[in-house]
């Protein structure tokens, strides 16, 4: 009688990890999370709260190298290397200049994938990385992957059409080393998800951390979520000034300033300023905390945890520090249903 061989996992590094969203898809996977990295205490904190058999490091990727890591961890072998370099130096909002010193962030990224040489890397940033300088940016990552002997893919992903409730862009680069040409997963062929899909089964009212579900899931999306879940976390209202309740309440379901009376729509000095979820298609970008955008029914803006299911995080994945740093954590993350599909097809690849 033949034995059933045990299926080995990938092992994975996770650089500039944050609280740890792109191993939660990559866990999901089938993939075993050694290392997250990241040099935010609390993301890290988080990181190690949700991944058990993982190890959280709090260190600066400019200062700390490869070497030191391995050395500290007493692990020398990596399969993948994944993350998102920091794109303050990449964004659309800031400075559009290509010499940017925070560009170069991710020169730490290339050394790490030089020392450990894994079979494959996948590294995340801004949609605009791609064509900002007229593509240097995007040229001088390529020639850098390439040298070290990666075959490079990219390309821009739309996370709704992937599965998660959010229309979020980011660009992602996949390089292997055995010579193949990484391919990306088709979108999928399903309804994208909409806000109230994703959250109307949470209720108006903050819920003490663990407390039962007030109501039953009403989509699939949500019974998902819930699966392996002791309750409901991370799920503590703001508590808007009247002014703000007032002014909200006039703003209807997928609604913004503009459906305010003229008198109204100058009270906050940003475009997208009094904005409502559309309970009928995907939420807009989840960001780090900013109070402009508000729930498509109640007038205050989501909580942490609507906001971390926005970002198809599985309600048994809790966020650990204030609320400010835990609304952070989500809004930097990389969707981990994005995470999972871009993670399943790599496995075809290695």
């Amino acid at each position: 009688m033949k034995k059933k061989l045990t299926q080995i996992k990938p092992t994975v590094l996770d650089l500039f990890s944050g609280c740890g969203g792109l191993s939660l898809g990559f866990e999901k996977a089938n993939y075993q999370i050694l290392i997250g990295i990241d040099n935010w205490k609390d993301a890290i904190l988080t990181f190690d709260h949700n991944h058990k058999e993982a190890k959280g490091i709090i260190a600066d990727l400019n200062e700390i190298t490869p070497k030191d890591i391995a050395k500290r961890t007493k692990i020398t072998n990596i399969d993948i290397i994944v993350g998102g370099p920091p794109c303050q130096g990449f964004s659309i909002a800031g400075k559009r200049i290509v010499d940017d010193e925070r560009n170069k962030l991710y020169k730490s990224f290339v050394s790490f994938v030089e020392y450990y040489k894994p079979k494959a890397f996948l590294m995340e940033n801004v949609p605009n990385l791609i064509s900002m300088g007229e593509g240097i940016i995007k040229q001088n990552i390529i020639t850098d992957f390439s040298n070290l002997g990666y075959y490079i893919s990219y390309k821009v992903i739309l996370a709704s059409e992937y599965g998660v409730p959010q229309n979020r862009r980011r660009a992602f680069f996949v390089g292997l080393l055995n010579g193949r040409n990484f391919v990306f997963p088709k979108s999928l062929k399903t309804k994208p998800i909409s806000s109230a899909a994703a959250i109307s089964d949470l209720p108006e009212v903050s819920l003490v951390d663990g407390e039962d579900y007030c109501h039953k899931p009403k989509t699939q999306f949500q019974r998902e979520m819930r699966i392996n879940s002791f309750g409901v976390f991370n799920h503590k209202i703001t508590n808007h000034t009247q002014k703000t309740i007032s002014i909200i309440s006039q703003v209807p379901d997928g609604g913004n300033y503009k459906n305010l009376p003229p008198s109204l729509r100058n009270t906050r000095k940003v475009n997208i300023a009094w904005t409502r979820l559309n309970s009928k298609k995907p939420s807009f970008t989840i960001d780090t905390g900013h109070r402009h955008h508000f729930h498509y029914q109640y007038n205050r803006i989501p909580t942490v945890r609507e906001s971390a299911r926005l970002q198809s995080f599985p309600d048994y994945f809790v966020f650990l520090g204030s609320k400010t740093s835990q609304y952070k954590q989500v809004g930097n993350a990389v969707p981990p249903q994005l995470g999972y599909v871009l993670a399943k097809a790599l496995r075809k690849f290695l």
